[in-house]
């Protein structure tokens, strides 16, 4: 046997070798795969029933978002009635109010010099 047919035989087991470890890599790696996506399976199947969840969630916000607003203009309505109330309260009341206790004060004034001059 000479040199050049060890050499070809050590280079053929070394590559018989290399063959056999990307096998068991290769092996290793669609393992690993199928645990990838049965695992991304799960992944998909419970956030299917989050997602409907918070799409009902969000849809429940909404509408007592939208009732708070409409509350909220209500409140406004209500807010602006009462002070243009309020105003039209004051200068309806102020003045016969004023004039009442004028009047009020001159006769207190009026009968306390009647009995003064008695």
């Amino acid at each position: 046997m000479s040199a050049a047919d060890v050499a070809a035989i050590v280079v053929t087991v070394l590559a018989a070798l290399a063959v056999a470890a990307l096998a068991v890599v290769l092996a290793a790696t669609v393992r690993t795969l199928g645990e990838v996506r049965d695992a991304l399976v799960e992944v998909r199947t419970r956030t299917d029933g989050l997602v409907v969840e918070l799409e009902q969630a969000v849809g429940e916000a909404r509408d007592g978002l939208d009732r708070v607003d409409r509350l909220l203009g209500t409140a406004e309505g209500i807010s602006a009635a009462v002070s243009s109330t309020s105003r039209i309260a004051q200068a309806a009341l102020s003045t016969p109010v004023i004039k009442t206790v004028a009047l009020a004060s001159g006769t207190q004034r009026a009968a306390r010099r009647l009995r003064r001059a008695r």
